[in-house]
């Protein structure tokens, strides 16, 4: 028997059909913090006054994106509080579908992907292939608007135990392949600024070139409810524990004066 309220239900029936949600942002607050951290250190690498993230590919050459964009994330990462408003703007939907106990990335990543550029691209992946745990869930937080080739698809949930019988017969596997194996049965997904996405990470999922005429921005992060099974990215290392409660606490600190 469940206890989820009807809203809580709803949403966790959503998210087991489709294998993720597109939800507002009500926390705008959070969001607006999120959004300076990025336009103030942007201006600052650029020596700018004004910028539109829009339109950075006017600004910088593709020879130089992956150099800036590290920079950008080394920037942000130093705002004491972006994590906080990171988490703030997803909390109700975590604690929906992964509980209220939670452990999060100890850095938020940051992709950028200028028009045309093929060398921020991101094959056709799950994540769990490369040592994420299933427990995980990824919230992708758009900072422009992100529509058609300027965002991100992911396999549809309805399709993914189809693709893992195909996969397993699948001969020399290779991200060329395996995207041929899907690229019918895919969901581009559409997610305007003030919006954000909390997606499957087991789904396959990438992005092709972008060929929209303005530039993508977009935020992603890991959760995973602290007491879930860890894949190679362990507590300290890659997450940190960002909700834990007071009975975690005394229960891990006791000791049986017994022994």
């Amino acid at each position: 028997m469940s206890f989820l309220n009807l809203e809580e239900k709803k949403k966790t029936k959503q998210f087991l059909n489709n294998g993720y949600l597109i939800l507002k942002v009500n926390e705008l607050k959070s969001l607006r913090y999120i959004t300076n951290c990025i336009e103030d250190s942007v201006k600052k690498e650029l020596k700018k006054k004004k910028i539109n993230l829009n339109e950075i590919h006017k600004e910088i050459d593709v020879e130089k994106l992956n150099e800036f964009r590290i920079s950008i994330i080394n920037n942000i990462n130093k705002f004491k509080d972006l994590r906080y408003h990171y988490f703030n703007i997803c909390r109700d939907i975590l604690y929906t579908l992964v509980g209220n106990e939670l452990m999060m990335q100890k850095n938020i990543n940051l992709s950028i992907q200028l028009p045309n550029d093929s060398s921020s691209l991101l094959p056709v992946h799950s994540d769990v292939w490369s040592g994420d745990s299933p427990y995980e869930i990824n919230m992708w937080l758009p900072l422009v608007n992100c529509y058609k080739t300027k965002s991100m698809y992911i396999l549809k949930q309805r399709n993914f135990k189809n693709f893992e019988k195909k996969l397993k017969k699948l001969k020399n596997k290779n991200s060329s392949k395996i995207y041929n194996l899907i690229k019918n049965e895919i969901k581009w997904l559409k997610v305007d600024y003030g919006h954000f996405l909390i997606f499957n990470q087991v789904l396959p999922h990438g992005n092709i070139i972008n060929i929209e005429k303005e530039t993508r921005w977009s935020m992603n992060c890991r959760f995973k409810n602290i007491f879930s099974p860890y894949g190679d990215k362990k507590i300290g290392e890659f997450f940190l524990p960002i909700t834990s409660r007071a009975m975690t606490e005394i229960g891990s600190n006791f000791r049986t004066p017994f022994e």
